[in-house]
């Protein structure tokens, strides 16, 4: 098998996308790779605690690689973070990078062209499958897991801490991509076939967060749901 990276975003799409090449069986996923805000100690724009994200690739039995960008970084400083992981994997061997990504062309061309200049190649185990179908193999095959963060600009603050099953795809509001390719919103996966056993947290409160400016456009406001380290499962 050749080996690779995953790009983990400790969402449903990446870990459906992991599951799905695994059953492949023509990669070996080495590494599960995270972006954090470098002053919070949280997954870039799903706001789920380090400690969250540690516990999960311990449950999937995967090692985590991690690196840290500062708030306000720009894109620049971003490419500059990726390149210095990604010569690193190559110098272990590993050549090719995957994504979960469904169907938005040019961030694809985006990240293709940035493993261009590493040599490197990218892997899209979702790309182009029908969002509604995806969503609903996800939830059949025993995939579980909650919104962590809701976008504005298309879903109430009562969306964040939602379980992803049937009756939130039904409540969805017209417009909205099944599974959040957009970035309509984002989820924390808490258990399914991957995990040798759920992570366990407990829902804290919902924040609401604003990025950029204006203060009061709806389109850059989040609403971010807390999930807090417990015990036992929730």
């Amino acid at each position: 098998m050749m080996p690779a990276f995953m790009n983990w975003s400790s969402g449903k799409d990446a870990c459906f996308a992991l599951w799905n090449l695994q059953q492949q069986g023509l990669y070996d996923v080495r590494y599960l790779f995270t972006t954090l805000n470098a002053g919070f100690n949280r997954v870039s724009m799903h706001g789920v605690r380090e400690t969250l994200l540690e516990e999960q690739a311990r449950q999937i039995n995967i090692p985590l690689k991690k690196a840290y960008l500062q708030e306000q970084a720009s894109l620049q400083d971003y490419n500059a973070l990726m390149q210095a992981q990604m010569a690193g994997m190559l110098q272990e061997g590993i050549q090719h990078a995957v994504f979960g990504d469904l169907f938005l062309e040019d961030l694809r061309q985006y990240r293709e062209g940035q493993l261009a200049l590493m040599g490197m190649t990218g892997v899209f185990p979702l790309w182009q499958q029908d969002s509604r179908q995806l969503l609903l193999q996800m939830i059949k095959a025993g995939f579980k897991a909650i919104v962590v963060c809701a976008n504005a600009r298309y879903l109430g603050a009562d969306f964040a801490g939602r379980i992803i099953d049937e009756q939130f795809l039904a409540d969805l509001p017209p417009g909205v991509d099944p599974c959040g390719e957009n970035g309509e919103f984002h989820t924390f996966v808490f258990d399914g076939p991957l995990f040798t056993a759920p992570v366990a947290f407990t829902p804290g409160e919902t924040v609401e967060r604003t990025y950029g400016e204006p203060a009061a456009a709806w389109d850059n406001r989040f609403f971010f749901k807390e999930l807090l380290p417990s015990l036992t499962p929730s």
